[in-house]
């Protein structure tokens, strides 16, 4: 049952990311710039538990002649990067998670100041897509000297900026759960059977699909800022970020479990072989729905109120990347994820509980 799982929460966008090697991203690098005059880094010193703090990451900053800028608890982290310009930074970077880096770049692009991505989270996924080694935190810093600078896309929904991704429904669901921060993939394993179980019903999100069909409800909705990769070793990469449009993934099941299973194993590595869902890449997406609408933007739970209209700003973000772009490396324990889920009760549970299906009107 391995691939059940391998499948499904590829389309949530959450599980693929265990066993992708790097490949180099097929856009240009970006033009020389030369080193910041004012550099500033905002640091979140609870993100990655604690991977500033560990790596020295502040010293390492002030020998290098960066300002440093510490989040604290309940501060205003969008408020903190407004701090950080007015003091004259003409280079703004953030040490911190893809929710953080999402506040961030939205304050860097209003002001057009470039934005430096430390990733001071293993699971960064923007870093990821930007072809930064997410291991080598420090080297990360070498972007605030000569680097190269480009610019890439922002989503926005309602006005907030996302840099990866917004899940609607299902993983919206489970990220609001107090467990998920500290142990995101048990957690998601261990809530499927209860969400997809007997009696679980699909969320009411009301979209139109990419042949101007009506839904009216449905497990999962994830856009995008661009579109995913489309074969087993880009599932969870995006391979261009300056492409212009929404990625938008919606999951349809049938109700049947025997149906679901013959589905889900012809569609085993290409989940855009699966019959029920469905992928296109608009501009622009409206989801609505009765009530307010539980978000998962880029990782990060909110709630927000219906009609969500999505967006695209093309080019919007100015990224300073390192002259020399690291490789990608497979993450330790990467190898080792996809035996320990295959022995977590959601694979089990699938054989009792089936999902059930999303009805389009």
């Amino acid at each position: 049952m391995v691939f059940v799982a391998g499948v499904v929460l590829a389309l949530v966008g959450i599980a693929a990311i265990r066993d992708i090697r790097a490949r180099r991203r097929s856009e240009p690098p970006g033009r020389a710039v030369p080193p910041a005059r004012h550099a500033a880094l905002i640091v979140n010193p609870r993100s990655g538990g604690g991977t500033a703090d560990r790596l020295g990451l502040v010293a390492e900053c002030r020998a290098r002649g960066i300002e440093v800028l510490i989040l604290k608890p309940g501060q205003d982290l969008a408020g903190l990067a407004e701090i950080a310009l007015a003091r004259g930074a003409d280079v703004l970077g953030m040490a911190g998670g893809d929710g953080s880096l999402g506040l961030v770049a939205g304050v860097a692009a209003r002001h057009d100041v470039p934005m430096v991505v430390v990733p001071a989270v293993t699971r960064n996924h923007l870093a990821m897509d930007l072809g930064l080694d997410r291991g080598n935190v420090l080297g990360a810093l070498d972007a605030f000297g000569a680097a190269v600078e480009r610019r890439i896309d922002l989503g926005q929904v309602n006005g907030r900026v996302f840099v990866n991704n917004v899940s609607l429904g299902l993983y919206a669901q489970i990220v609001r759960s107090p467990e998920y921060r500290g142990a995101k993939v048990d957690t998601t394993l261990s809530m499927l059977p209860d969400v997809l179980g007997p009696g679980s019903r699909p969320f009411d999100l009301r979209f139109t699909g990419p042949a101007g069909e009506r839904y009216t409800s449905a497990h999962v909705v994830q856009v995008s800022n661009n579109p995913y990769g489309r074969t087993p070793a880009t599932l969870a990469n995006r391979p261009r970020l300056g492409g212009g449009h929404l990625g938008v993934i919606a999951l349809k099941l049938p109700d049947h479990p025997a149906e679901v299973r013959r589905q889900l194993t012809a569609a085993c590595g290409h989940p855009e072989r699966f019959p029920g869902s469905l992928t296109w890449e608009p501009s622009t997406f409206e989801v609505d729905s009765a009530g307010p609408i539980d978000v998962g933007m880029d990782g990060e739970a909110l709630r927000m109120a219906p009609p969500l209209w999505f967006t695209i700003r093309p080019g919007a973000l100015r990224i300073r990347l390192p002259r020399a772009e690291a490789r990608l490396s497979l993450q330790p324990g990467f190898r080792q994820e996809g035996p320990r889920l295959a022995r977590t009760r959601f694979f089990r549970a699938w054989q009792k509980s089936p999902p059930k299906a999303l009805h389009g009107k």
